[in-house]
């Protein structure tokens, strides 16, 4: 039986070092001290004038294709999941493409905000395994949210950092990709994001796009609605949450984790966290939390980890993946 298995993975941290020290001779004394006591982010890391999310991109996936020992050339699809694209249009992934040299790909960008590289790479998995002339498939999520930040707000400006994380995904006879669950609540869709630039509100003029939470979400929305996505994927697997080796989410809040650990009665040693040493790099910091975790030993053959994200739309999406 055909699956879709990652071979390889890789991840870029853009390189301007932004501590919580820094944020406070911005915005006045206690952020540190609140960033690190609500959202366990103590640094964050912005892109270098001239970088765009592309260079984050192609960098994430070079690591990646050369830890798979997959040529740039023999891949088959490049998919970045990006809400910081390099431009409206043509897509990023087709600059990646170049950049990476994978001359015989298609590409396309996911757009499902931080859920993103979930979403994208559940798109992956499917299609390897509908469509046999496919053998690798190089999916990034990557994140260059330091371009849209509104410096006057202090609620967006402390949480945001650039970065980009890949696997790639090869066609393989043994399990991989186990399956995954996509959901959004499109009510929701004017509560967080950047608006300006596309059709509603062209840019133009002394019009910037910025990112704005514009609504607050119930503080309680990602821990009610995890556990279930978690559920439903350990439903639509066969494999029960005790099995799960690591759980691996959306990294913008250390204290959710705890709460959403506690709430599928499963110990934080059971799960990896970046943001304290990246800050929140949006659809890039899953795939960053996965390299790291395998840079650090957290993981062997066979290991079993769950992956969950959630974003603006509100989007959500997880998955199980045997490593």
């Amino acid at each position: 039986m055909r699956h879709a298995r990652i071979t390889g993975t890789g991840r870029s941290v853009a390189p301007v070092l932004l501590t919580n020290a820094d944020m406070e001779v911005r915005f006045g004394a206690g952020v540190a001290d609140w960033l690190k006591k609500n959202t366990g982010i103590e640094q964050r890391f912005h892109m270098a004038p001239g970088q765009v999310t592309s260079d984050l991109a192609a960098e994430a996936g070079t690591q990646a294709l050369a830890r798979a020992r997959v040529r740039a050339e023999d891949v088959d699809l490049v998919i970045v999941a990006t809400d910081t694209p390099d431009q409206l249009s043509p897509a990023t992934a087709a600059v990646v493409q170049f950049k990476l040299g994978a001359t015989k790909s298609g590409v396309l960008d996911v757009n499902s905000a931080c859920s993103g590289f979930v979403t994208a790479m559940d798109l992956a998995a499917k299609a390897l395994v509908a469509d046999e002339t496919i053998s690798h498939v190089l999916v990034i999520g990557a994140y260059g949210m330091s371009r849209y930040i509104d410096w006057a707000d202090k609620s967006t400006a402390t949480l945001f950092a650039d970065g980009a994380g890949a696997v790639v995904l090869s066609a393989s006879n043994k399990r991989g990709y186990l399956g995954g669950t996509l959901w959004a609540d499109g009510s929701k869709w004017a509560s967080l994001g950047i608006y300006q630039g596309g059709t509603a509100q062209p840019a133009g003029g002394d019009v910037r796009p910025t990112v704005k939470f514009v609504a607050k979400f119930p503080k309680t929305y990602n821990t009610e609605h995890w556990p279930r996505m978690l559920r439903e994927t350990s439903k639509k697997t066969g494999v029960p949450m005790e099995d799960v080796k690591l759980f691996v989410f959306t990294q913008l809040n250390l204290r959710t984790i705890e709460d959403v650990m506690q709430t599928i009665g499963q110990p934080m040693t059971k799960t990896h966290w970046v943001m304290n040493k990246w800050g929140y790099t949006g659809s890039g910091c899953i795939p960053m939390t996965l390299d790291d975790a395998i840079e650090q030993e957290r993981l062997a053959p066979g290991d079993i980890v769950a992956f969950c994200a959630s974003g603006g739309g509100v989007s959500m999406a997880s998955a199980f993946v045997e490593i």
